[in-house]
Parts: C-alpha cells; structure tokens; sequence
C-alpha cells in the first residue's frame, strides 16, 4: 500500500498509488506522492512520468476521515498544504507526466489530472468536483484545464460529474482505452516521449509552463482561502461531518 515508483529500462518513470478503499489520500500521502514525482523529475535517467492507481478508482480526493477524526484544524491545513504540493509537484515536475485513469478521479484527482501533460483513460473514468456538497472549494483551477469555461462552472455548482468519453470530446483525454490496456496504453505515450533528447523535452516541459495563460499555483492558492473561510463559519466542518455519517450508515 501507498505509493510506490518503478523506472523502466526505456525511460519511464511509473508511479502508481494504492491506499485502499478508494485512494482518498491522508495528510502524509500527499506530501508523499509529491516527493515522488518531483524525486522522478529529477532523475536524468527519467524521460516521462506515468501516474496511475490500482483498486477501485484513480482517485477520491483527501481522506476526509482524517480530518473529521483529527482535533482541530491540523488535518485541514494539512490536506490543504499537501494537496498544494502533489499538484504543484505533477506541473512543475521537470518531464512530462501522463495520467492514466480508471473509475472515479474526483476532488484530489482532478488537481493531478488537470495539472498532467497527458491523459489517457478507461471508458468507466469519471471526473468531478464534489467540493460544494463538502463545504469546501478548490481544484476548479485545475478542472478549467479540462472542460470549457461554462461547462466547469455548471460542474462546481451542480456537482456533476463528466465521463471520459465527454474529456475526449473536449480534446483534454488523449485517449480512450479498455480498462486491462489503460496501463500498457499509458507506458506507450510515455515511452514516446521517454525516446526524445532528454534536454530538449525538458526544455518543451518548461516552456509550455511558462505560456501558460493562469498561474495555477496562485490561482488554486486563492481557492483555497475560501475552503478556510467556510470553515470559519462552520460549513465546512457540518458537511463533512454529513458525508462521515452518510458513509457509516451505508
């Protein structure tokens, strides 16, 4: 369990993240995840990343147990900070990062799938941003990255989800893959970008970041100051406290 990396011969760094039930991260498992794909970007044997889970779904955001077990706001601040850090560490990372996603890729998930180079995905890979029926707000940063404008202000208000088919659509999902070739499917387009001059990809990493037209450091950042201002007022914590009863009651 956690999160493991393996580097193959041809390049290609593949991290793969396995905390059951469901890939909800705690505090330590964010900043872990970040240390490892910077700790890959580094390495000069590494060309691309893939980053990728195994069990039920890509990713089911911060482990919200954690935070409603945890006294005081450490847990929150914690998942804040560390969220910050997993998503800064896939867009700055130093190769580019393919994402390859399967089941559910919500909250937490769309900050790693937005903030990705590349997104290859099964045909049962969903994406959303539950934030509002939580009482929090954040990663619509990274989801304007992959659906238009309007359609992810009707996502962060209605909490609808979209499919992988829908991301194709958009042109954001690379492609569309079964389910037992995601994995393959993903090696493949990082192994392509693995075989370029390792300087020059580098450098194509770096420049495409730096025409970015949103800051999306700044820009999550500022998000994240009203996940705090509605825990001030107690929203936060009234919602969360619901969804621990809903998932205790099922």
């Amino acid at each position: 369990m956690g999160i493991s990396t393996t580097t193959h011969p041809d390049g290609v760094a593949e991290i793969v993240v396995n905390a059951p039930p469901v890939n909800a991260l705690a505090v330590a498992g964010w900043f872990e995840l970040a240390d490892a794909v910077l700790a890959a970007g580094r390495d000069p044997a590494v060309g691309a990343v893939v980053l990728r889970a195994e069990g039920r779904g890509f990713n089911a955001g911060v482990d919200i147990k954690e935070m409603q077990e945890t006294e005081g706001h450490a847990a929150l601040v914690g998942a804040n900070r560390g969220c910050f850090a997993a998503f800064a560490a896939v867009y700055e990372c130093e190769v580019p990062v393919v994402a390859a996603v399967h089941g559910f890729c919500l909250g937490g998930g769309v900050g790693l799938v937005g903030n990705a180079d590349v997104v290859v995905a099964s045909p049962d890979a969903y994406f959303g941003l539950p934030e509002v029926d939580r009482g929090a707000l954040g990663a619509a940063t990274h989801l304007a990255r992959l659906v238009p404008q309007h359609l992810m202000r009707a996502m962060v208000y209605t909490c609808r989800n979209v499919t992988a088919a829908e991301l194709h659509r958009h042109g954001s999902v690379l492609e569309v893959v079964p389910a037992e070739a995601l994995r393959d499917a993903a090696l493949e387009v990082a192994g392509s970008i693995a075989a370029k001059d390792r300087y020059v990809i580098r450098r194509a990493k770096e420049s495409l970041n730096g025409i970015d037209p949103v800051d999306v450091r700044r820009s999550y950042r500022y998000e994240q100051g009203f996940t705090f201002e509605l825990n001030l007022v107690g929203a936060g914590d009234a919602h969360r406290e619901a969804f621990v009863r809903r998932g205790a009651a099922g």
